[in-house]
């Protein structure tokens, strides 16, 4: 499940390895998604190939630059399923009502906790939202705010991985 990375590490030092690596990736010129997703990837055994990394750049900047849900909230929900996200939710048909169930009172619980986090972190789910005081989106101040999302929802990511 983790890389060597993180091997033999307490929780509060995977979360300080999170947010110094999606920080880097930030300054490297990844957007919000990608940021939080290549993080998680970087530390922890997905059993993904490197290139599912294309799946998240369309969900920066609110998804497509449209300033809607976060995009470092969707990199983090995106990272999170890539351990707990079901592997074969097509399983055999005597069993739709099982993993139905285990959807819903296992899988969508832990996801909704992490997105609830967030929310009461920052009082909004909505990139438009969150850098409405830092002025222009292409401002600096915009951009610091955007890199401290980013590295809670890492560094967040980290923690429900754990659960």
């Amino acid at each position: 499940m983790e890389k060597e990375i993180i091997k033999d590490k307490t929780l509060d030092e995977k979360m300080a390895i999170a947010d110094e690596i999606s920080r880097n990736y930030f300054r490297q010129g990844l957007n919000c998604t990608e940021c939080v997703l290549r993080t998680f990837m970087d530390m922890y055994e997905t059993e993904l190939p490197d290139d599912i990394l294309c799946m998240a750049t369309g969900f920066g900047g609110g998804i497509g630059h449209t300033k809607n849900i976060c995009g470092a909230i969707t990199g983090a929900v995106m990272a999170l399923g890539t351990l707990k996200g079901r592997r074969d939710p097509f399983g055999p048909k005597e069993e739709m009502g099982e993993r139905v169930k285990n959807l819903q009172q296992n899988i969508y619980p832990l996801f909704g906790q992490m997105v609830n986090e967030i929310q009461n972190e920052y009082g909004t789910l909505i990139c438009s939202e969150m850098s409405q005081p830092f002025g222009d989106f292409d401002s600096k101040p915009r951009k610091k705010n955007c890199m401290e999302i980013i590295a809670y929802c890492a560094r967040l990511t980290c923690k429900y991985a754990e659960k």
